[in-house]
């Protein structure tokens, strides 16, 4: 197979196939009221700190940071990064994370006037070329300040939306983890409709089976997709929980 047709293979996706999968996930789950945050800059701050972490504790630094009075753009802008990297801590890498967060939060006053509505306003596309501009955003982080602060209809793929799509047979990795990405959101994109409530919740659910159910090692007995996921049967044992043989 080239390296063209193997990079990434996503079949038997139909809108009905993937409406299907969202109202089994939601009749078992129900609404996750995703993003947790009182405010669109918190959502933003919340997208940088659930980096490589639960967002258990992403939500512990932003609780830190709540406490101390911290969730404003003037107030972050004027705390020390070394006491901002201390109240963050929960998130793990939180000196990495205390840069990222200053850096965005200097952007925002260069640019925008300190103003994180201001910047939301941008349209779609170049609210998401200015994100990916910014130290340490990547394309998940931007995707979900973009869908869940700005509410554009743009669908996150994370590793479990990865994980899920490859273990029900419609997603094959290949090493290009951004050519991957890019492949299987446009694919969800093109058959889903492009509504922000939708993308919001169906990625919710996803995270809640990923982190209930459909784990490295799943629980396919409990899973609410199990009558409609060949994983348990003959697949099983061959695509691990990142999707590679």
């Amino acid at each position: 197979m080239s390296e063209e047709k193997r990079a990434v293979q996503v079949s038997g996706l139909s809108r009905k196939r993937l409406m299907d999968i969202y109202e089994r996930l939601y009749a078992r789950f129900g609404p996750q009221e995703w993003w947790p945050g009182e405010t669109t800059l918190e959502i933003c701050l919340g997208a940088i700190l659930v980096q490589n972490t639960s967002w258990m504790n992403a939500a512990r630094a932003i609780g830190n940071l709540k406490k101390e009075g911290l969730l404003t753009e003037s107030a972050l802008k004027k705390v020390r990064r070394d006491r901002l990297a201390r109240l963050i801590r929960p998130a793990r890498f939180f000196n990495m994370k205390a840069k990222r967060i200053k850096g965005f939060i200097t952007y925002l006053w260069n640019r925008h006037e300190g103003d994180v509505d201001n910047f939301l306003s941008l349209s779609t596309e170049k609210l998401h070329e200015e994100l990916m501009g910014l130290d340490g955003v990547g394309r998940e982080t931007a995707d979900s300040i973009t869908l869940y602060a700005a509410e554009r209809p743009v669908f996150v793929v994370d590793a479990y939306t990865k994980r899920i799509f490859s273990r029900l047979g419609h997603f094959e990795a290949s090493k290009n983890g951004d050519k991957d990405y890019l492949a299987l959101q446009e694919r969800l994109t093109a058959r889903l409709p492009r509504d922000a409530p939708l993308f919001n919740e169906y990625h919710a659910l996803l995270v809640r089976l990923g982190h209930t159910f459909c784990r490295p090692t799943p629980k396919c007995e409990e899973c609410p997709l199990r009558a409609v996921c060949p994983y348990p049967g003959d697949e099983a044992g061959r695509i691990n929980g990142k999707g590679e043989k």
